[in-house]
């Protein structure tokens, strides 16, 4: 694809097809065929190596072009394939790919590879059985070797290596000799042979090694770094010809020529890319090449010193997740003295801003060392570290779906796994995981230790009884998902798994584990008899909409050639009670059954009827997704966006925009459905959809700012204000239109859109932090005034005025004013000796149930560790003032009650509370709240 790109550039060829026709490739295939193929959905394309294109406005441009690409051809299956390192999913995610992660191979895959290969490569017997039984007696016995044989390369090569040697017992030498392998294959003296204008020359193995260090260490200095597999013609030619006159090669210009030459025939360990582009044959081993010629300059030449090593090779790195295998590579080519430096160094750093990638590096860097007696100290400090970061927190309150909680849940969970895995061999690891098993705090923490112990001691006899009392016992619901999916996959051939997982897929409380031991028993157990009724049943009567709906996407995929599942998902999709169930279906048979002639009808009729907007949304998807190159499906579309339901106008609109953009219909429909339509979902949807599409139209941002200024109704102006902010920043009208709207828009919604906006645009403009300041003190609407404090408090921070205010600010009448400043300060200042004695007031005496409420939270968030703790939480549990008004207000006791049973669970006191609360407090619903508590505990 890139050399059809630089073919188009230079107007060679118009598109794709046309390349394949004409262009500089091996095999063409001739363009009208191939556009028969297209249409008709008989190819199979691939995009391989998305990561290879390194400029991230012309990776956008191909991601454009491969959404443009399965519109243009809906009916041929494409695969788009990208390392990790680096990917951002949400575009491809957009156009409806549906993501998978390459896992490892196996080890049952990897024995089966194994015998394969030996059965394909060996013909006499004997040593067919001798060589496989020594290469899986390596793989079994070496960690480090063991964990490589999952990647099919390294595994073929390993292989290889087996039939002459004994394996290497560590991955850098492991990498040495396949690389030797390689460069054998490489023959640059017969190259050299055939032409007569070049003296016989001797380039033995340990000069292509030399060269191939050079390369690999001029690469990772380039623009795109390590990031990037790439070499100019042109540089890999002037680092060859200083190679070969630095050990005195005659003709040195005319050798690099022919080396190079011989490259664009054959792929080597350097290989072609295209145009005037090489690299290595495969990414490992640059990284292995750069990494040795580090350990080069610090062993043989002695350019770098340990500290250099520390400093401008570990030091400049480690937070640059491309460098990680380099840096573990060089860590174990190095003396053990040097690499607990190294570790130490890490140790030391500030890692909370890069999510402590030091900490988890350098017991990445522990697996290389062979013998961790000599560093036994450094090991033991790395341990602490780590085993303190599976209580890590933030000092700040943060909702449970926020991206701050599933940081805290990354950080913890990885490093138990970090433990379990570089502490494997230790006696105390197994009694540290079942600790945090049994008495973890934390859910994550304790489904982390569930995984890791399933995975690294599965053969220990204790195991599996305790992942099955886990599942079927333990009082949170993740915990239990965690172990019934080890037992499920680590032990299906015990005759109790399975009826186990059915018990649990029918009777747990909790709808988490029921779906997974559902999806399990999917999974291991399809061809049994009973597999598919449980499903249906689960499918049909479950209590719970997220079971049923994963039930019939089990059912769909495991069974759709059965004669009775569509059936059944037309039933659920036109007349289950639950919508969500309905649009699971709704998806199922669009996409199974696309070409069945009912299936069609089907949708309009639930597109235009149904009762649940969210099921007609979906079904006006699926139709112009599933059937866009049908000549009725825009006619029907338009139709749909002119019709009486505005959710589903709105639903057409995005379709339409999305999938039709070049129609000269489609912009004016836009503008007109954005000024005109009387559903506000219908015009805010519209104004965006002409911003994604025709941001550079002239007539785009007047449109933006008449509907940011004049719409009825706050969500088109909200909408309108943040497309604006994002879109036309560098505008000089755009800032003073935001300013006006977040000091006189009639909505709080809107003027809070405008705060925002404009704090996230103009920081550093003088006007901005005054103009907040007055809308956190005198703005009419609570959002207004919420938003202002934080936006004070994130921007401003380190303001000397910034503490002083949000404590004026904490003392106000506004109690939601009151409760944003608790919760910022708490975020930013938790250490400040005022901060504690403030929240204490506040939690106690202040005559608002949600500030209390949030001091409660923050307290018990940021001091949880103090002695005091239990007391202060009994007492607001008890002596909180709270009655209850409304429905859904915030009680401060029962707030507290539910901290006490988190963080105490087997305290003395907790029980007694629980009961006193159950009988005897003012509130119905905090009694409820403890009787179920109870209930759960077996009272």
């Amino acid at each position: 694809y890139g050399t059809s790109e630089a073919d188009r550039n230079s107007g060679d060829c118009q598109d794709l097809l046309e390349f394949f026709h004409k262009g500089n490739v091996i095999c063409r295939l001739n363009q009208h065929q191939l556009q028969e193929r297209l249409k008709a959905g008989k190819v199979l394309v691939m995009f391989d190596g998305l990561d290879e294109v390194f400029e991230p406005t012309q990776r956008e441009k191909i991601i454009t072009d491969i959404h443009r690409f399965t519109n243009e051809y809906p009916k041929v299956r494409v695969i788009v394939t990208s390392r990790i390192i680096g990917y951002k999913p949400q575009r491809l995610k957009d156009a409806e790919f549906r993501h998978f992660l390459l896992q490892d191979l196996e080890p049952e895959q990897v024995q089966d590879f194994i015998y394969r290969w030996h059965k394909l490569t060996f013909t006499d017997e004997a040593d067919k059985e001798r060589k496989r039984e020594r290469l899986q007696r390596a793989i079994d016995t070496s960690k480090a070797i063991g964990e490589l044989a999952g990647n099919p390369l390294l595994l073929t090569m390993m292989a290889i290596l087996n039939r002459n040697q004994e394996l290497p017992r560590d991955r850098p030498e492991l990498y040495n000799q396949a690389s030797r392998v390689l460069l054998h294959q490489w023959d640059v003296e017969r190259k050299l042979l055939e032409d007569p204008r070049v003296d016989v020359v001797t380039i033995d193995y340990k000069d292509k090694q030399a060269m191939l260090r050079q390369i690999a260490y001029f690469m990772q200095a380039a623009d795109k770094g390590l990031a990037g597999n790439l070499i100019r013609g042109e540089d890999l030619a002037r680092i060859l010809i200083g190679y070969l006159k630095s050990i005195e090669v005659s003709n040195p210009r005319n050798v690099a020529r022919l080396l190079i030459e011989q490259l664009r025939g054959r792929n080597f360990i350097l290989c072609f890319l295209g145009g005037d582009s090489y690299g290595f044959v495969h990414r490992t081993f640059l990284e292995y090449f750069c990494a040795w010629e580090y350990v080069w300059q610090f062993k043989e030449t002695q350019n770098l010193s340990i500290e250099e090593l520390k400093t401008e090779v570990f030091g400049k790195h480690w937070q640059d997740e491309s460098w990680h295998e380099v840096l573990r590579l060089i860590a174990g080519m190095i003396d053990t003295r040097f690499t607990g430096k190294i570790i130490d160094y890490l140790i030391s750093q500030d890692g909370e801003g890069e999510k402590f990638s030091n900490l988890f590096l350098a017991a990445e860097f522990l697996l290389e060392v062979r013998n961790l007696s000599g560093i036994a100290t450094t090991a033991n400090k790395l341990l602490e570290q780590l085993k303190g970061l599976t209580k890590y927190d933030l000092n700040y309150y943060y909702e449970q779906h926020e991206r701050e909680a599933r940081l805290v849940r990354e950080i913890r969970t990885q490093a138990v796994a970090a433990v379990a895995t570089t502490w494997q061999d230790a006696p105390k690891t197994l009694p540290l995981l079942k600790q945090w098993v049994h008495s973890g705090e934390n859910e994550d923490v304790r489904s982390a230790a569930v995984e890791e112990i399933a995975c690294g001691w599965k053969d220990e006899p204790e195991t599996l009884p305790l992942l099955q009392q886990l599942a079927q016992s333990d009082d949170d619901g993740f915990v239990r998902r965690a172990a019934v999916e080890e037992i499920a996959r680590g032990w299906k051939d015990k005759p109790e798994t399975l009826p186990l997982l059915k018990q649990l897929a029918q009777s747990d409380d909790d709808w988490i584990v029921r779906s997974a031991a559902a999806r399990e028993i999917t999974r291991g157990w399809k061809d049994k008899p009973d597999t598919l009724p449980l499903l249906k049943q689960l499918a049909q009567s479950d209590d719970d909409k997220w079971v049923r709906s994963a039930a019939v996407r089990e059912i769909t995929r495991g069974w759709k050639d059965k004669p009775e599942t569509l059936p059944l998902l037309k039933q659920l999709a036109q007349s289950d009670e639950d919508k969500w169930v309905k649009h699971a279906a709704v998806r199922e048979i669009a996409r199974g059954w696309k070409d069945e002639p009912e299936t069609l009808p089907l949708l309009k009729q639930l597109a235009q009827s149904d009762e649940d907007k969210w099921v007609k949304h979906a079904a006006v998807r699926e139709i112009a997704r599933g059937w866009k190159d049908k000549p009725e499906t825009l006619p029907l579309l338009k139709q749909l966006a002119q019709s009486d339901d505005g959710f589903v106008r709105s639903a057409a609109v995005e379709e339409i925009a999305r999938g039709w953009k070049d129609e000269p219909d489609t912009l004016p429909l836009l503008k007109q459905l954005a000024q005109s339509d009387e559903h506000e979902d219908v015009r805010s949807a519209a104004a965006r959809e002409i911003t994604r599409g025709w941001k550079d139209e002239p007539d785009t941002l007047p449109l933006l700012q008449q509907l940011a200024q004049s719409d009825e109704h706050w969500n088109v102006r909200s909408a309108a204000v943040e497309e604006i902010a994002r879109g036309w920043k560098d505008e000089p009208d755009t800032l003073p239109l935001l300013k006006q709207l977040a000091q006189s828009d009639d909505d709080g919604f809107v003027r809070s859109a405008a705060v925002k906006e404009i704090t996230r645009g103009w920081k550093d403009e003088p006007d901005t932090l005054p103009l907040l300041k007055q809308l956190a003190q005198s703005d009419e609407h609570w959002n207004v005034r919420r938003a202002a404090v934080r936006e004070i408090a994130r921007g401003w921070k380190d303001e000397p005025d910034t503490l002083p205010l949000l404590k004026q600010l904490a003392q106000s009448d506004d109690g939601f004013v009151r409760s944003a400043a608790v919760e910022e300060i708490a975020r930013g200042w938790k250490d400040e000796p005022d901060t504690l004695p403030l929240f204490q007031q506040l939690a106690q005496s202040d005559d608002d149930g949600f500030v209390r409420s949030a001091a409660v939270e923050e307290i018990a968030r940021g001091w949880k560790d103090k002695l005091w703790m239990l007391e202060f939480l009994c007492d607001r549990a008890v002596n909180d003032p709270f009655e209850r008004k409304k429905e859904k207000e915030s009680n401060p006791r029962q707030l507290a009650l539910k901290i006490i049973i988190k963080q105490y669970p087997n305290h003395s006191d907790t029980l007694p509370l629980l009961r006193d609360r159950a009988e005897n407090d003012s509130d119905e619903q905090l009694r409820e709240f403890a009787r179920r508590k109870l209930a759960k505990l077996g009272e």
